[in-house]
């Protein structure tokens, strides 16, 4: 994907139709992530979608969080999810039509939903804001298209939070600072409160997770990335990188490497 709005990564002019396969190979392995299973099952029971209501899902993705959805608004609701990635919607009606979901698929921008004002009874937006240059204006919209006394659950990353151990915390600090430029919104978790607040909503609860990597192995893909862009910024040397690689990779062979992130999710209603 490709940023070239200032607002926004997810329009459709700004999404690159070549990364699909990647994107929802990615998504499928975030979704088995336990502690991702976690949070969206507490989130969920916060938001207490119910039948017949109208629920929105911002970044449907391939659209697991909309079927959810619609499986408790039941025939008498709708779910509706919003999902610029023509391929990832394309995914996400497939798989719905297979389950015989009555979920729906639009396209559409967090930062100006394809809604009128009032209509929605309740909203899900999962891992959409990190990707925003500009959240607040998506946090307003959903406060736009949900009536008085309609809820929202909020559920982001905040890769501030990213931990590499073992290794010279120095070095690992440098290059877990990769993480802040994989985001257009890097520290968004910690940001949802203040803007749904901003907004005119009352908090109901809070929650997070840490997104756990297997101790007993390496993800070098993305270690490899965050250690070139480390050198490349001038974070860390080769050298430095190289020590890093070796720190990580002796403790995965002994069960002991420790790799997290943390994920923060809220829920609130709007004002009446």
């Amino acid at each position: 994907m490709v940023q070239t709005d200032p607002g926004s990564g997810f329009q459709t002019r700004n999404i690159d139709a070549g990364t699909v396969p990647q994107l929802v190979s990615a998504l499928d392995l975030q979704e088995a992530n336990s502690g991702v299973r976690r949070l969206r099952e507490w989130a969920f029971e916060a938001l207490a979608p119910g039948a017949g209501e109208r629920v929105l899902d911002i970044g449907a993705g391939t659209g697991s969080g909309t079927r959810a959805l619609a499986a408790v608004v039941g025939a008498s609701g709708s779910a509706l999810g919003i999902e610029p990635n023509a391929g990832l919607r394309s995914v996400a009606e497939e798989r719905a039509a297979a389950s015989r979901s009555t979920a729906r698929f639009m396209d559409g921008d967090a930062l100006s939903l394809p809604l009128s004002a009032g209509t929605v009874d309740a909203v899900w937006c999962e891992r959409v804001l990190q990707h925003l240059a500009e959240p607040e204006r998506a946090v307003a919209e959903m406060a736009r298209v949900l009536r008085p006394g309609g809820r929202v659950a909020l559920l982001d990353t905040d890769w501030a939070t990213t931990v590499l151990h073992p290794g010279d915390p120095d070095i690992m600090s440098a290059l877990t600072s990769g993480a802040l430029t994989s985001a257009a919104n890097p520290y968004s978790g910690r940001r949802l409160v203040g803007q749904l607040t901003a907004a005119g909503f009352v908090i109901d609860d809070r929650g997070s997770q840490s997104l756990l990597q297997d101790h007993q192995s390496v993800a070098w893909p993305l270690i490899r990335m965050l250690g070139e862009a480390a050198v490349r910024r001038g974070r860390l040397t080769e050298s430095q990188r190289d020590s890093a690689y070796k720190a990580l990779s002796e403790a995965a062979e002994h069960g002991g490497l420790h790799m997290s992130v943390t994920m923060f999710g809220v829920v609130a209603h709007k004002a009446r």
